[in-house]
């Protein structure tokens, strides 16, 4: 006879597999990243309970790419040194398993990832269509995408994970994000809530939009997954990080979501999220 366990794990069992193969490339046998003892931030971090929600984690991860394609120097590297166009998702999913290691696995294997990522970014550069000259690794850039980053994902978590989040939690989350900011070499490095809108704030002078964005937020909007049953997640996802984009943000992109759409685009996330969670308990 079926028992309420094994059926609610047949059920279970299949949301757990469309998300494995969404996050891990089983090409290059990638498997789930396994939680160590002697990771960077321990299991009491806010780290650890923000970056261990698959629904906001997604969510954040599309709005911070949105954000940080506004800077010119940000997409130039992205554009001239990178396969986005044909591998969006894929992007997508080296950025998760980034942040999946340096918050989850031994501390060798964060620090070796980090290294490797500055090896690499050590080959991008080159020039903005006005002259200027970028290069990857210059610490004002890497803030940028850092602080972006860091932002989306903690108002995610806040949105769809703990909306009474305090706020001595918040600032504590961006003080154990700089660990990460700070290795990557990104300078400078807020390590509060307050200090993380100063930043973005300063920086917004520098921000545009051209041709080249609208392609690239056009991918990120439309950048299929590797199966039909997961499209349906992404797409409301999708919807969701434009909904978490500050207006400013929203404005530069020409994304506007009407009075009814957003109510609808949160219940309809929060409803995924909650079912995410049950499955993988």
């Amino acid at each position: 006879m079926l028992t309420r366990r094994t059926l609610s794990n047949g059920i279970k069992q299949p949301i757990r597999d469309q998300v494995v193969g969404m996050f891990n490339d089983s090409g290059k046998g990638e498997t789930p990243v396994s939680r160590s003892a002697d990771a960077l931030f321990d299991i009491g971090s806010v780290a650890w309970r923000v970056h261990g929600d698959v629904a906001s984690m997604m969510v954040g991860g599309i709005s911070s790419l949105l954000m940080q394609m506004l800077h010119p120097s940000v997409l130039a590297g992205v554009w001239d040194h990178s396969n986005f166009r044909a591998d969006m998702h894929g992007r997508l999913r080296r950025t998760a398993r980034f942040i999946a290691v340096t918050t989850y696995a031994d501390r060798e294997l964060a620090e070796a990832t980090m290294a490797r990522v500055r090896r690499v970014h050590d080959h991008v550069s080159g020039t903005l269509l006005e002259g200027t000259a970028y290069h990857a690794n210059d610490p004002p850039l890497l803030a940028w995408v850092h602080v972006t980053e860091a932002s989306s994902f903690l108002d995610a978590w806040i949105r769809y994970g703990e909306p009474t989040m305090s706020a001595a939690d918040q600032d504590q989350y961006f003080a154990e994000m700089a660990l990460i900011g700070r290795a990557m070499g990104a300078d400078p490095v807020p390590t509060s809530r307050s200090g993380a809108r100063a930043l973005i704030e300063e920086m917004r002078p520098q921000l545009r939009v051209d041709d080249r964005t609208r392609t690239v937020a056009r991918l990120i909007m439309s950048g299929g997954t590797t199966s039909l049953a997961a499209e349906v997640p992404r797409r409301l996802a999708v919807q969701a990080a434009v909904d978490l984009l500050p207006q400013w943000a929203r404005t530069m992109h020409a994304m506007n979501l009407s009075p009814l759409e957003r109510p609808i685009i949160r219940a309809a996330t929060f409803g995924i999220a909650q079912t995410l969670r049950w499955a993988f308990r």
